[in-house]
């Protein structure tokens, strides 16, 4: 009995150790998963006039002999003190990027971007260049997207959007929010229409004896699947929805582009630069580096990104999925 009551002692003393170093271990695991989870997200910001100097800095430097070098020193020197004492003065200008997807998966770090900026943006003085890119994509994604650039424009800030390359669609959307649209000679703009595309694969199920059964409460809660009998009415029904959808977009370029001659651009036709400047589509032709290098003489140019670390298993799904959007695309 005794060796039973000293062994039941020993078990209760090293269950209750097990227990203190099981809760040690999952409090260090939580405290790890916030601290990953806090560096998942991360504002950074960098000035590009200290860029753009550092590059003037260093091929001015290849024509110069040493003597011509120390005096370029003492210059810069010079030159540093007083952008210091007027720096409070100096403008400023926000700089974002955007790069779109079918989803504007970018959106959330668009919309934490804005909140950034409007935490420290004064609306008489400082501006924003949104630099984007996107052809287009699901409807409500860039609608949001686009209302993240109207919050710049509803405080009374200044937004120029530039696009190197495509603002397409639902890209164009977000390019119309801003008071003006500086684009690329060779850049695509338009394409003010929506399109809706799937497959059907009702007769192969038919042809191997598949049946397939729809079941809904609602007339019109499906309009075209992709494994049942689609009908006349469904698909009159869907032209309705895109039509509606279309009268949306269109009132919403309006709103922001008055002057827009929507009936000659609002076709679903796209536009290279050029084009697009005598149609009213965009209001300059210049690429946003030329842009941001004139900008950045008279303003300090600040480029602000918030940067989310996504999960190994969502940034594949995203890579499958924009890979498979851009062979659809092409």
């Amino acid at each position: 009995m005794e060796l039973l009551a000293d062994f039941g002692l020993f078990l209760a003393k090293t269950l209750t150790l097990l227990g203190v170093v099981l809760v040690m271990i999952a409090a260090i695991a939580v405290a790890a998963s916030r601290g990953r989870s806090q560096q998942r997200d991360r504002l950074t910001v960098k000035k590009l006039n200290d860029r753009y100097q550092a590059m003037e800095h260093t091929l001015g430097n290849a024509f110069l002999d040493r003597r011509g070098r120390r005096q370029l020193r003492r210059r810069r020197k010079a030159e540093k003190k007083q952008l210091a004492t007027r720096a409070a003065d100096r403008p400023r200008i926000f700089v974002l990027r955007f790069h779109g997807d079918l989803r504007a998966s970018y959106t959330d770090n668009l919309r934490e971007e804005v909140s950034a900026i409007l935490t420290q943006a004064r609306p008489e003085r400082d501006r924003v260049v949104a630099c984007v890119e996107s052809a287009g994509g699901l409807v409500h994604s860039y609608g949001l997207a686009a209302a993240q650039l109207a919050r710049l424009r509803d405080r009374d800030i200044d937004l120029t959007v530039v696009v190197d390359r495509v603002a397409a669609s639902g890209g164009y959307l977000m390019a119309a929010v801003g008071h003006r649209i500086v684009a690329s000679p060779f850049a695509i703009l338009g394409s003010i229409g929506v399109v809706a595309q799937m497959p059907n694969f009702n007769r192969f199920l038919r042809r191997h004896d598949v049946d397939f059964e729809l079941i809904t409460a609602g007339e019109h809660k499906r309009t075209l699947t992709l494994f049942g009998e689609n009908t006349d009415e469904g698909r009159l029904k869907l032209r309705e929805e895109l039509e509606d959808i279309h009268r949306l977009f269109k009132a919403y370029v309006h709103k922001y582009r008055s002057s827009l001659d929507l009936d000659r651009v609002a076709t679903g036709e796209h536009w290279f630069g050029s084009q697009a400047l005598e149609l009213g589509l965009a209001d300059s032709l210049q690429t946003s580096d030329d842009l941001l290098l004139e900008l950045g003489r008279e303003h300090d140019l600040f480029e602000v990104r918030f940067e989310r670390k996504e999960p190994i298993s969502r940034r594949l799904s995203l890579a499958i999925e924009n890979t498979l959007e851009r062979l659809m695309r092409r």
